[in-house]
Formats: C-alpha cells, structure tokens, sequence
C-alpha cells in the first residue's frame, strides 16, 4: 500500500475528499503488517479520534478496496482482512487474470499439540 500522503493525492486526484478520519485510517494502515480487521482498525482509530464511526472505517477500507490499495481477504468466521500487497508474481500467473486472492492457514498451536499427543500416548 501507498503512504498516507501517496494515498491523499490519490484520492484527491480521483475527487474524493480527504476527511481527518479517513487520513487517520491512512496512517493506522500504513506498515501495518497484521492484516487488520475493519473493527480492529476502529478500535485504534477510536482512541485518537473518539467521535470516529465503525461505518466510516468500513467506508474508507471499501474506498481503498476499489482503488486496489488493499485487499480484503475472507478467513473464515465471517470476518475480512485488509492487507496490501498479496497476489501471485506475473511470473508464476500462467496466463491468468487474478481476480481475487484468498489466503487459508490451518494448524493447531503448540501447546494444543502437546495437549493432543499427550491424550494419545495414555
């Protein structure tokens, strides 16, 4: 994803305006590596900017969605992600378009698998 001053000319360039709250929502982003939940992002933005709204944090993801700034990425549990910067090399694209990106890690914590093997070895 672009820096907060990248991202405000380019909102700006498409004509949309650049509210305080959706510059914060810039900054919470910008070299956030967790790929966030819209709530998550909320739960931050509420502390700099209390009067802040849930609907606007969806708002500005959704924007930066259609721009292709960020993807939101579907991980189960009807919660979505936003991350930037995830997609498949055009080298390894094998001709195809890439329409979406979907991201699934499954595992079981170490300390479950302890408790696992433990249950079986009795």
């Amino acid at each position: 994803m672009r820096n907060t001053g990248e991202l405000i000319s380019r909102f700006r360039e498409q004509g949309r305006k650049v509210a305080p709250q959706r510059e914060l929502v810039f900054r919470i982003l910008e070299n956030n590596s967790l790929h966030p939940t819209a709530e998550s992002v909320y739960m931050t933005a509420v502390r700099t900017m209390p009067t802040i709204s849930l609907k606007t944090v969806y708002q500005v993801l959704n924007d930066l969605r259609d721009l292709r700034e960020i993807q939101a990425i579907e991980v189960g549990g009807g919660a979505l992600r936003f991350a930037s910067g995830i997609g498949v090399p055009r080298s390894k694209r094998q001709g195809f378009s890439i329409d979406a990106v979907e991201v699934v890690f499954r595992g079981v914590c170490v300390r479950c698998k302890r408790t696992s093997e433990s249950a079986h070895n009795e």
